[in-house]
C-alpha cells in the first residue's frame, strides 16, 4: 500500500503569541490552500507548523513546550512532520536546532516562501489580502506594517521582526474589501507601532489618511486601533476618531511606565509630564474615548518609590482598560546590560497590586454604565449567554456584555443595542432594546 503523498496530507497550523502572529498564520494558510493543500488551524493533521512567540520568558517557554509536545507526537507516530516558524525560531534558530533536533526544519519570520516550498506549495503574489481566517467571520485583524524602528531597551521585537515596513494604503484597502466581502464588519488595525505608519514609504505619518481610506470600504462598520506608540503620536488621528462614526472611540497605547527615571532607562522618549499631556489631549479631543494601556513592573532599577509613583498614577489616571506584565530580562536588548534587581516574586506581587487597583477602577467605571445604552456586536454564544462587545472593547482582552439567551435569540456577528442592567468589574449584563 502506497503512503500518502505530501499533497494529500493535512497541515495543522498552530499559533502562539499575539494577534500579529495569528495574522501571519492566516496568510500562510491562505497560501497553502491556494496550492491545493488541506489546512486546519489548531486542529489535527499529519504535518504540523508551529508559529512561535519569542517576546518574553513565559511566551518563549510556552513555545518550547508546544514544540516538545509535537516532537513527542512525532516520535509516537501520531504526526509525520513538525516544522517551526515565527519569532522564537527567528531569534534562536541555531540553539533550537541543537536542543530540539527532531524538528524537521526551522524557519524565521521572513521565510514564508521557503516554508511554503518545504510544504510543497508555491508563493502566489496575486493572493494579496487573501487569508484563511481563524477569528469569527465578523471581525478580523489587519496588519498595516511589519517590524519596528523604536529603541526601547526591554524589547526584542526588532531582533525578530526587523525594521519598520509599512504596507501601501491601496493594498490595505484592497485587503479590507476582500474581508468585507467575506462578512467581516470590524477591522482591528495592528502593528508593532501604528504611530509610525507611512514614514518609510510616504515620508510622513499617514495613519489618519489610511483610516479615511478604510472607512470608505462598504460593509466595514467598526475600525479599531491597537498598539500605538505614544511618542510622536499624530494629532490628526484623534480628529478622525472623533469625526468618523466607523472608527471606534478606542485606542490601545502601551505606555509601560510613568517614572521619568524608568522611562529614560527604557528609552521611551517621553516623560511623566508629556504622558499626562498626551492622555489629556486624547480625552479633550475625543470625549468618552476608551484608552487601553499596558505597563511593565519590575524593570531594572524600579525601586519602591518608582513603583509607588506608578501605582498613584494608575489610580489618578483611571484607564478604561489596563494590562500589566512583569519585566523579562531578554538577551541582546539594551536593558540586558542592566542588573535584573527585582526578584520574580516581587515582580509578580507588584503586577497583582496594579491589577487589583485596576479591577476596582474598572468596577467603578462599569457602575456608571448602568442604565445607559450601547451599540454592541455579538461575538458568540456561551454558557446561556450571548456574549457581545461595545465599541470600547476589543476581543479577548477587554470587557464583555452578557445577554441572557433565554430571553432573546441573537445572530452572531450582528449589531444590537443593549441597555446595561448590572455590572461587575469586567462584565456588563444587559437587555436588547430598539435603539440608543
Amino acid at each position: 500500500m502506497r503512503t500518502k503523498s505530501i499533497k494529500s496530507k493535512t497541515i495543522n497550523v498552530v499559533t502562539l503569541g499575539c494577534s500579529k502572529n495569528l495574522y501571519d498564520s492566516e496568510v500562510l494558510s491562505g497560501q497553502l490552500k491556494a496550492s491545493g493543500k488541506e489546512v486546519v488551524h489548531e486542529g489535527s493533521g499529519e504535518v504540523v507548523v508551529i508559529n512561535t512567540c519569542g517576546f518574553i520568558a513565559n511566551a518563549k517557554q510556552e513555545s518550547i513546550d508546544t514544540i516538545l509536545h509535537f516532537v513527542d507526537q512525532k516520535q509516537k507516530g501520531l504526526v509525520e512532520k513538525v516544522y517551526v516558524t515565527g519569532c522564537l525560531s527567528e531569534r534562536y534558530q541555531e540553539d533550537l536546532e541543537k536542543e530540539i533536533p527532531d524538528v524537521d526544519r526551522y524557519f524565521g519570520t521572513q521565510h514564508l516562501r521557503h516554508l511554503l516550498k518545504e510544504l510543497g506549495a508555491d508563493y502566489k503574489h496575486e493572493l494579496l489580502g487573501e487569508r484563511v481566517m481563524s477569528t469569527p467571520t465578523h471581525y478580523a485583524y489587519l496588519k498595516i506594517s511589519e517590524g519596528c524602528d523604536r529603541p526601547c531597551s526591554f524589547c526584542a521585537i526588532p531582533l525578530m521582526r526587523g525594521k519598520h515596513k509599512s504596507k501601501p494604503i491601496e493594498d490595505l484597502v484592497r485587503e479590507a474589501q476582500i474581508l468585507a466581502s467575506k462578512g467581516v464588519k470590524e477591522l482591528i488595525l495592528i502593528a508593532q507601532d501604528l504611530t509610525y505608519y507611512g514614514l518609510d514609504i510616504y515620508k510622513k505619518r499617514e495613519l489618519a489618511a489610511l483610516l479615511k481610506a478604510l472607512v470608505a470600504v462598504e460593509g466595514i462598520e467598526w475600525i479599531r486601533l491597537h498598539y500605538a506608540f505614544p511618542t510622536g503620536f499624530p494629532e490628526e488621528v484623534l480628529e478622525v476618531i472623533r469625526d468618523e462614526p466607523k472608527v471606534c472611540n478606542y485606542i490601545d497605547i502601551p505606555l509601560q511606565h510613568i517614572s521619568d527615571r524608568v522611562l529614560k532607562s527604557m528609552r521611551r522618549g517621553t516623560t511623566h509630564n508629556k504622558t499626562d499631556t498626551l492622555i489629556a489631549q486624547f480625552r479633550e479631543k475625543v470625549p468618552g474615548m476608551a484608552i487601553r494601556t499596558t505597563l511593565i513592573v519590575g524593570y531594572p532599577g524600579e525601586d519602591q518609590a518608582a513603583f509607588e509613583e506608578l501605582k498613584a498614577w494608575v489610580k489618578e489616571t483611571r484607564f478604561d482598560r489596563l494590562g500589566c506584565f512583569t519585566y523579562s530580562h531578554e538577551e541582546n536588548t539594551h536593558a540586558y546590560a542592566l542588573i535584573d534587581d527585582v526578584d520574580q516574586d516581587e515582580k509578580e506581587r507588584r503586577a497583582a497590586e496594579i491589577m487589583e487597583l485596576q479591577s476596582q477602577i474598572s468596577w467603578e467605571l462599569n457602575q456608571e454604565k448602568i442604565g445607559k445604552r450601547f451599540k454592541c456586536i455579538v461575538d458568540r454564544y456561551e454558557d446561556g449567554y450571548f456574549v457581545a462587545r461595545t465599541e470600547f472593547d476589543s476581543p479577548d482582552v477587554d470587557n464583555t456584555v452578557l445577554i441572557d439567551a433565554e430571553k432573546i435569540f441573537l445572530t452572531v456577528g450582528s449589531f444590537v443595542y443593549v441597555e446595561i442592567a448590572e455590572a461587575s468589574d469586567f462584565d456588563l449584563y444587559g437587555t436588547v432594546v430598539e435603539g440608543l
